[in-house]
């Protein structure tokens, strides 16, 4: 009868008295997998369950923000900084903009874009365009969501909403109005963040949607221009006068003749555009506007009627040359013909006195200046995306008169002309 423990001990001799190698593996990977199966169905139940987890998970996304890169935000963050989208701000083309609370207690825009084809092709190029692009003259884009059908945007938000609240409030009482130097600053700065746009992007950019409603003020008055939804990049080939090749966008009362005349769209139709806005800002009217006090006219045509006689009666102390500066730009900037516009970069060294503005040439009148309708196929308001809808037009402002503008001594207004600007827009 042989002896088990005698045949115990020869066994383990052959296997060397160790377990064998893959069982060891097994183990090691099974504990491996089942470790991370858990962690990562802890933390699922911890973000789905737990808004305090998913506010600590939204700050930490915010610190990507400081790097520079948009954050993605989900629905059910943006959801809860904007409270149920409870605080409407205003409503754009392609959807609705609410009042949010990030998770780091900062106050943002969000643009909400759904159930609309055009409005996902918008929210793809804002995504693109308006995250490369970094001035102060342009709204800053913080973050966007992609999930499911829903697609949103969120800004930086503007304190003092848009401009052209300020312009045409019928309400004098508000405390919502500008003086000159203030009208100046943010017309300035409106032309320096076009000019950015144009000529300082790696490509050009039309933006294709220039007016007041698009123009916002923070806490300080500083101007960003907003809302590229309707801008276009142009190919790096010839990217300053390549032409764009896309139906008819914008709001009318700031179209260039090129749009209606279905004539090649480029940069100069930014410079039109920008020109009707800088007559509106020193003037208070829309220029769209006809009516007793235009003599029945279009605001711009009456304007260079009352700027030919020379009656621009004060109402207010100001820089007289620096408004007659601004009317002679605006004048440039609504020609007909896009070769005489200036480019934007050549409208900031004017509106800077860098150096002396030629006559400018009669304005002409265009069909596609005398209603205020946006002409996007995708909106029947051309409401800024961040600031509540704008009010009746009104011929009411804290910089209206009886004239255009004034002088109080004869201002020369046919200064000899420097071939610097003859250079640029012939």
């Amino acid at each position: 009868m042989p002896n088990p423990t005698a045949v115990s001990e020869t066994v383990e001799e052959k296997n060397g008295g160790r377990v064998p190698g893959w069982v060891v593996a097994v183990v090691v990977v099974a504990s491996v997998l089942g470790l991370i199966l858990l962690e990562g169905g802890l933390w699922c139940w911890c973000f789905k369950n737990s808004s305090k987890f998913a506010s600590l998970s939204s700050q930490y996304a915010l610190l990507e923000y400081a790097s520079g890169a948009p954050v993605q935000f989900t629905f059910n963050q943006l959801q809860r900084a904007t409270k149920g989208f409870k605080e409407k701000l205003g409503a754009g083309g392609f959807g609705a903009v609410y009042r949010a609370v990030l998770a780091n207690k900062s106050v943002a825009a969000v643009k909400q874009l759904e159930g609309i084809e055009q409005g996902e092709k918008q929210f793809r190029m804002e995504v693109a365009t308006i995250s490369s692009t970094h001035h102060l003259n342009l709204v800053r884009l913080i973050g966007f969501c992609s999930e499911g059908r829903h697609r949103l945007l969120v800004y930086e938000f503007m304190k003092n909403g848009s401009l052209d609240k300020f312009l045409f409030s019928e309400d004098h009482s508000s405390g919502r109005l500008l003086n000159w130097e203030q009208r100046f600053n943010i017309a300035l700065g409106t032309a320096k963040g076009i000019t950015y746009l144009h000529e300082e992007c790696r490509d050009c950019i039309v933006h294709c949607d220039i007016k007041p409603e698009n123009i916002l003020l923070d806490e300080n008055y500083i101007a960003k221009v907003s809302d590229f939804g309707l801008a276009k990049l142009i190919n790096p080939k010839d990217h300053r006068h390549r032409t764009l090749t896309s139906h008819v966008r914008g709001t009318r009362g700031y179209l260039a003749p090129e749009w209606l005349a279905n004539l090649p769209i480029t940069s100069k139709s930014d410079v039109y555009s920008y020109g009707m806005v800088l007559l509106e800002i020193v003037s208070g009217k829309r220029n769209f506007e006809v009516s007793e006090e235009t003599n029945q006219k279009k605001c711009s045509l009456w304007a260079y009627e009352e700027f030919e006689r020379g009656n621009m009666e004060a109402i207010m102390e100001m820089d007289m040359e620096q408004v007659i500066r601004a009317i002679q730009v605006s004048f440039w900037c609504i020609q007909e013909q896009p070769s005489q516009r200036p480019t934007m970069g050549k409208v900031v060294q004017m509106l800077e006195g860098v150096f002396e503005i030629d006559r400018p040439p009669a304005p002409k009148a265009t069909e596609g200046s005398f209603a205020g309708t946006s002409l996007n196929a995708s909106s029947t308001s051309g409401v800024s995306t961040f600031a509540a809808s704008a009010p009746a037009p009104s011929s009411s402002s804290s910089f209206q008169t009886a004239g255009f503008l004034s002088s109080a001594s004869a201002i020369n207004v046919e200064r000899q002309s420097s071939s610097l600007l003859h250079s640029e827009i012939k």
